[in-house]
C-alpha cells in the first residue's frame, strides 16, 4: 500500500525558503528536505480575520507604476519581510503579484530575466502556504521556463528549483506521476550543472528514491538509493550519519521486494554506524525495522528482543506515553497475534489504543492515523470487523484535511470497503471503493497492482448489489491492469478472470465466459499444475456451460511435470472464496 516512507518525528517541518539575493552561485544548489508531509504552517491563527490592504490609486504600488525596474525588488524583499514578521500570507501574497508583474514587465526582450523566475518561486510558495495548491502550479510552470540553462550555473539553479518546487506541489496534491516526472527532470539538470558525483546529486537521488518508494516503484527506487550510496561512499568517512540513512532507505525496498535478508544486511550495517556516531533513539528505531525484518522471517524470539530493546530505549529517552512507544506495542500486538497468543496481543493493542487516544504534544496526526490503521488490522484479523471499522473511521477524520495524503486515504477507503463487505453492507462497501478508486485514479496509481485488485473489490461489491453492468466494466479494467502488473498466472489476476467469467455468464454471454474459463485451464494445465483445488471447479464450471451451448472442450495431452501444482497448499486465509451457483471469487 501506498505511504511506507515516513518523516521521522525529529524532522524539522518544511520550511519556505526565501532568496535574499536576485541571483545565486552555483554552490547553492541544494536538496529539498526528505519528502513533506504538509506545507508550512500558513501564520498564527488569529481571533479577527484581517482584510487584506489594497493601495489605493495615487500609492506607489499601483499597476501605472510597476514599469518601475526598481519597484520589482522592492515589493520582492516586501514580501519576504512579510512572511518574516508573520503578518499573514495575505498581504504577502499581494506584493508577491505585483512583484511578478513588475519583473515581467521590465524583462528584456528575448531575455530570461532570473529576478523574474525567483519572484514566481516566491508567489507559488505563498499560495502552498495557504493551501491553494493549484494556484501554485501555473505559476510555476511558467518559473520553469524562464531559465536558460544553456546561460550558466545561475539559470540551471532556478531550473532546478522550479522542476523541485513544481514536483512538491503535484505531491500535496496526490499526483504522484506528475510529482515523480519533474523531479527525474530537476535531477537532469542538476547532473548537467554538478556532475554526476556531487554529492548534492547524492541528496537529490535519495529524495527521489523515497518518492518512488511511496509511488511503491521499488526497482527505481533501488536504483537511486544505490547511486545514492555510492556518492556518499566517495565524499562521506565510513560508517557516516549519510551513509546510514541511505541504508535504511534501502533496507526498505529490499523488505518491500522480499529480500529480507538483503534489508537486514543493511540494517545491521545503518545500526552500526548510528552507535558509532551515538544515536541511540535512531539505532532503536532501527531495532525496530529489524525486529520486522525477523518477524517477516518467522524468527519470532530474535524479533522479540529487537523490539524489547527499542521499547526500552523510547520508554527512557522519550517517555511512556510517547507514539514511538505505541508503535512497538503495536508491532509486539501484531507478533503475539501470528504466534497465537490473542491474550498477549490484546493487551498490546489496547496500550497503543491508550496512547494513540491521548497523544502527547508533538504527535502528527499522520503518526496517530498510521497507528490506529495497524491496530485495525489486527482486529480485522481476530474476525472484529466492527472495532477495525470504527478505527480506519477515526483514521480517516485526521486526515481528511491533510494535504498529499490522497494515497493514504485511498488505501483506508479500501480497507474500509473490506470490512462492510465482510459485514454485508455492500452498499458502504461499494461506495468505499468508488471513493478510493477515485483518489488512486488523481493521484497516478491506476496502474498499480493495487488499484487493479480494488476494482475487483468494488466489483465483487457491484454483483452483491446486482449490478453486473458495472462489476463486468470494473473485472476488465481489473484484468487489463493485473495482466500487465502481475502476470496471466499471479492469483490476483486468475480470480479476475474467475469472476469476470462469472460475470459473463450472468449477463448471458456465454460464449465469452468460456472462452476465459478455457484460458484459465489451459494456464493451469500447462504452467501451473492441476492439483490445485480451483481446478476441478474451474473445470465444473466450464463443463456446464459448454453443456449449456451444446459444444464439447478441446484437450491437449499434458506434461506429467505439470499435473501437481507445488503451490497448492494455502493458508486459510488465502482460500478462495466462493458462490457455488456463479462462482466469484474475492
Amino acid at each position: 500500500m501506498p505511504g511506507l516512507v515516513k518523516t521521522p518525528p525529529e524532522a524539522p517541518p518544511l520550511r519556505v525558503s526565501v532568496p535574499n539575493t536576485p541571483t545565486q552561485r552555483s554552490e547553492s544548489i541544494r536538496t529539498p528536505s526528505p519528502l513533506p508531509k504538509k506545507p508550512p504552517s500558513p501564520s498564527p491563527s488569529r481571533s479577527k480575520k484581517k482584510t487584506p490592504e489594497t493601495p489605493n490609486s495615487n500609492h506607489l504600488l499601483s499597476d501605472a507604476s510597476l514599469d518601475n525596474p526598481d519597484l520589482g525588488p522592492f515589493l520582492l524583499k516586501l514580501a519576504r519581510d512579510t512572511i518574516a514578521s508573520g503578518d499573514g500570507p495575505a498581504k504577502a501574497l499581494d506584493y508577491a503579484i505585483r512583484a511578478s508583474k513588475s519583473f515581467d514587465r521590465c524583462a528584456l526582450d528575448g531575455e530570461p530575466s532570473l529576478d523574474l523566475a525567483m519572484s514566481l518561486h516566491v508567489l507559488a510558495a505563498i499560495y502552498c502556504s495557504l493551501g491553494r495548491f493549484e494556484e501554485a502550479v501555473p505559476v510555476l510552470e511558467r518559473a520553469i521556463q524562464v531559465p536558460d540553462v544553456a546561460r550558466g550555473a545561475d539559470h540551471a539553479l532556478a531550473a532546478f528549483s522550479g522542476y523541485m518546487q513544481l514536483g512538491d506541489t503535484f505531491s500535496m496534491l496526490g499526483q504522484v506521476d506528475k510529482s515523480i516526472s519533474c523531479y527525474d527532470q530537476g535531477l537532469q539538470i542538476q547532473i548537467q550543472a554538478l556532475g554526476e558525483t556531487d554529492p548534492r546529486v547524492g541528496e537529490t537521488c535519495r529524495y527521489l528514491a523515497e518518492a518512488n518508494v511511496q509511488a511503491m516503484q521499488f526497482d527505481k527506487a533501488e536504483e537511486l538509493c544505490k547511486k545514492t550510496l555510492e556518492i556518499h561512499r566517495v565524499h562521506s568517512e565510513p560508517a557516516s550519519l549519510e551513509e546510514a540513512a541511505d541504508r535504511r532507505l534501502m533496507a526498505l525496498i529490499c523488505e518491500a521486494k522480499g529480500d529480507y535478508e538483503a534489508a537486514l544486511e543493511h540494517l545491521v550495517l545503518a545500526s552500526m554506524a548510528m552507535i558509532a556516531n551515538g544515536q541511540d533513539n535512531e539505532v532503536a528505531s532501527i531495532d525496530v525495522s529489524i525486529g520486522n525484518i525477523y518477524m517477516s522471517l518467522c524468527r519470532f524470539d530474535e524479533a522479540i528482543f529487537s523490539y524489547q530493546k527499542a521499547l526500552t530505549v523510547f520508554k527512557s529517552a522519550k517517555g511512556e506515553n510517547h507514539s514511538s512507544v505505541a508503535s512497538v506495542f503495536v508491532r509486539l500486538a501484531d507478533l503475539y497475534h501470528r504466534t497465537g497468543k490473542l491474550r498477549e496481543s490484546k493487551s498490546y493493542c489496547e496500550n497503543a489504543l491508550r496512547i494513540y487516544s491521548k497523544p502527547v504534544p508533538g504527535t502528527t496526526a499522520e503518526e496517530i492515523a498510521g497507528g490506529l490503521t495497524e491496530v485495525s488490522a489486527i482486529f480485522e484479523s481476530v474476525d472484529e470487523p466492527e472495532e477495525a471499522l470504527k478505527l480506519l473511521q477515526k483514521a480517516m477524520k485526521l486526515l481528511e484535511d491533510k494535504p498529499g495524503q490522497q494515497s493514504t486515504i485511498a488505501g483506508i477507503d479500501a480497507r474500509m470497503g473490506v470490512m462492510y463487505y465482510m459485514i454485508g453492507r455492500y452498499e458502504d462497501s461499494r461506495n468505499s471503493f468508488e471513493s478510493a478508486v477515485a483518489k488512486l485514479r488523481v493521484s497516478g496509481e491506476r496502474k498499480s497492482a493495487f488499484f487493479g485488485v480494488v476494482l475487483n473489490q468494488m466489483g465483487l461489491a457491484c454483483v452483491q448489489l446486482f449490478k453486473i453492468d458495472e462489476a463486468a466494466e470494473l473485472f476488465e479494467e481489473a484484468r487489463g491492469i493485473l495482466e500487465q502488473e502481475c502476470g496471466p498466472c499471479h492469483q490476483d489476476t486468475l480470480g479476475v478472470y474467475s469472476n469476470l467469467a462469472a460475470t459473463y455468464d450472468a449477463m448471458g454471454r456465454v460464449g465469452d465466459a468460456i472462452e476465459i474459463l478455457e484460458y484459465v485451464l489451459k494456464l493451469r494445465e500447462e504452467k501451473l499444475g492441476i492439483a490445485n483445488p480451483d481446478f476441478e471447479d474451474e473445470k465444473r464450471r466450464l463443463a456446464e456451460l459448454l453443456k449449456e451451448a451444446g459444444k464439447t472442450r478441446d484437450r491437449k495431452a499434458k506434461s506429467l511435470e505439470n499435473l501437481i501444482d507445488p503451490n497448492s497448499k494455502r493458508t486459510k486465509k488465502e482460500g478462495a472464496k466462493r458462490w457455488p451457483g456463479l462462482g466469484f471469487r474475492i
